[in-house]
């Protein structure tokens, strides 16, 4: 059985470890040396790296992980990235055989220009488009692209377990109460998960059920969502692509 084991790195980041005792995969290695910590105190040996996109916290251990192993790294086909040797685009598959686990490819593009995220066996590593309660920062992408990019997300199987890249999701119910006050769900959401940072645990996995029940940016549809983009605008919204970039650009500014 394959075990997914959050890896904390710099001041909020995830590293996603996949293994099954013996072999291991990591999932945006911004940092080598809680990595290697971890694989030497499970006594696991590195068989493939999973990359999301060229941000420097998901790639910066590339160079000191494939030095001391030169294993496969999969990637972004659009993005700079020198050291990976797998390029992929949507609908590729991605096999790890030593840990019998398969992957497709979705590219969802809006925080940079070619991010793409592994959906297989009921988990997503979606990198930094969608967060616990969030989503990604538009860096490269338009609204629309980012927009385009959450729905695909959201369209996945409601029991679909989410690992993101970051712990940002006091921060991001924070928002989200603003946004919708009235979400019973997002109120008990705000319960359950300050008692986890209470006891220093991972918010993470969510699931995109939970997600798609709380998280404003996959909520553009709803009348609340839309009547508290619209009062910040300053008139009506009704197209959810305007909805999002409006509750985006607020975000950014909270």
């Amino acid at each position: 059985m394959v075990e997914v084991v959050a890896v904390p790195a710099f001041k909020d980041n995830y590293i996603w470890v996949l293994h099954d005792g013996q072999h291991a995969a990591v999932v945006d290695p911004g940092d080598a040396a809680p990595v290697w910590d971890f694989l030497a105190r499970r006594t696991l040996k590195l068989v493939a790296v999973l990359v999301t996109h060229h941000h420097g916290d998901h790639v910066g251990g590339l160079p000191a992980l494939l030095g001391q192993v030169p294993v496969p790294v999969y990637g972004p086909r659009g993005e700079p990235i020198s050291t990976v040797t797998r390029p992929l685009g949507e609908g590729d598959p991605v096999t790890l055989p030593e840990l019998g686990l398969s992957f497709q490819v979705l590219e969802v593009p809006g925080h940079t220009a070619g991010h793409i995220a592994y959906y297989g066996h009921g988990w997503l590593f979606c990198g930094d488009t969608l967060f616990a309660c969030g989503c990604g920062r538009l860096f490269e992408g338009t609204p629309a692209q980012m927009y385009r990019s959450l729905e695909k997300l959201a369209g996945l199987p409601g029991d679909t377990r989410v690992y993101c890249a970051h712990e940002y999701t006091l921060s991001n119910i924070r928002f989200a109460k603003v946004a919708e006050p009235d979400n019973a769900a997002l109120a008990e959401r705000e319960r359950r998960e300050k008692a986890l940072r209470e006891r220093n645990a991972p918010t993470l996995p969510s699931t995109i059920a939970l997600e798609r029940a709380t998280n404003p940016f996959l909520r553009c549809a709803e009348p609340a969502i839309q009547a508290a983009a619209a009062r910040r605008y300053g008139r009506p919204l009704h197209d959810p692509v305007e909805v999002f970039a409006v509750l985006r650009a607020w975000k950014d500014q909270f």
